[in-house]
């Protein structure tokens, strides 16, 4: 007689953990959750698979984000992990926390850590350094992520950032940096993170200001803000120069007639992606 629940647990794990998986809580804290894309190949070759974050931005479209990495992961021997860090963990109905890594006592950023760690022992393979691509809000996560942990990335992708952060020790952060070790424990390793692949990208035609233009009272506001640039475009350029300036090689890729859409730039991102998975296979890089 066939092994009934085996048959089920098997069926399970197809349906619901493999290709786009259901949506999981992170054990960690349940307040937030994520979702995978794990390629048809991951069980045949668990080991030589790379894992790719994408990190939403203020509309919280974390599958969507999810499935437009699903045929670069299926080809390219992939892991998507899309968080979700929703409005209002805190009660205050305050969406911008995740952008910042810190809001009262939680940190986004070790929640990420134990998504990835809670992710790997649910596929039984750890999944290890990654790619970290963000849009958005998820963008300013992506930068202020890789000023405190850059030994965890083999390269970032950081998408049309309402606002940045600048390695600029004369000023607190988040617009400078001079106070990441009392606010994190950690200060920016301008070493490490000088062996981290970055790339800006940034619509030519995103030159709508509505939301990025901070104002006295708004959350996250403060002095500084909007030093950068008025619009995203010029806010992605500042950033790749103070990084370029700062030891930490950059590249800047304008999508010519894109606005602020994800689609419109992921081609560009994935192109840059691509290139680290070859240089990394063929053992040049992380």
């Amino acid at each position: 007689m066939p092994n009934t629940d085996d048959d089920q647990a098997a069926r399970s794990r197809q349906f619901y953990q493999r290709g786009p998986t259901t949506v999981f809580a992170c054990r960690h804290d349940t307040r937030f959750s994520y979702c995978l894309h794990v390629p048809g190949s991951f069980d045949q070759s668990p080991g030589e698979h790379r894992l790719i974050v994408a990190v939403h931005g203020s509309s919280r479209t974390m599958t969507e984000l999810r499935d437009g990495f699903a045929a670069f992961a299926e080809a390219h021997r992939c892991v998507v992990l899309a968080p979700l860090f929703p409005v209002g963990v805190a009660g205050d109905d305050n969406g911008e926390g995740f952008k910042y890594l810190i809001e009262g006592g939680t940190r986004y950023d070790l929640v990420l850590l134990h998504m990835i760690e809670e992710a790997g022992a649910r596929l039984a393979s750890p999944l290890g350094a990654f790619f970290l691509f963000g849009f958005s809000g998820g963008a300013q996560f992506v930068n202020r992520f890789l000023l405190l942990h850059p030994a965890q990335l083999w390269g970032v992708s950081i998408a049309a950032p309402g606002s940045v952060t600048l390695l600029d020790d004369s000023r607190d952060y988040w617009v400078g940096t001079r106070n990441l070790r009392a606010l994190f424990g950690l200060a920016a390793d301008r070493a490490a993170m000088g062996a981290v692949p970055v790339q800006l990208v940034v619509g030519g035609a995103d030159d709508e200001t509505w939301e990025i233009n901070y104002k006295p009272g708004r959350a996250g506001y403060m002095d500084g803000i909007n030093d950068t640039g008025r619009t995203r475009i010029e806010r992605s350029r500042a950033l790749h120069e103070n990084l370029t300036a700062s030891g930490v090689a950059s590249r800047l890729d304008v999508v010519p007639g894109a606005g602020h859409d994800w689609r419109r730039l992921m081609p560009a991102t994935q192109d840059f992606c691509r290139e680290l998975l070859k240089a990394m296979r063929a053992g040049a890089g992380r």
